[in-house]
């Protein structure tokens, strides 16, 4: 099977405890202190959330500048994880192309951002 077991199966309250939202970045640059290419993101998750950093190793298919403005998926409800010297707050969200480069998960339509994934 491609991408190697499948995982154990979970339960809706599972799937529940993770919290996916919508936010806007509003600022990204070029992260080149990280090990892999990443590009370093403030993402707008709304009022209630507030702004949040990620890390996103996204440099294949985008620059900092076609990635300010464009939505995108984040899980916000991990722990803080550093990342060299950046704090990444947020895990924002894609999928690997044939070569393993990412590409970012796309909302269709625009959203509020803090929208919640369900």
């Amino acid at each position: 099977m491609a991408g190697g077991p499948a995982k154990p199966e979970i339960t809706y309250a599972d799937f529940d405890k993770v919290d996916i939202r919508a936010g806007t970045i509003v600022e990204a640059e070029p992260y080149p202190e990280a090990r892999k290419p990443s590009i370093k993101l403030k993402i707008d998750f709304g009022t209630e959330i507030g702004v949040k950093k990620s890390s996103a190793q996204v440099t294949k298919y985008y620059t900092p500048e076609t990635l300010v403005g464009r939505q995108v998926f984040a899980v916000v409800n991990f722990p803080p994880r550093q990342i060299g010297k950046f704090m990444s707050e947020v895990l924002t969200l894609g999928f690997p192309d044939g070569e393993g480069d990412v590409v970012l998960g796309a909302i269709e339509r625009r959203v509020p951002d803090g929208g919640r994934l369900f």
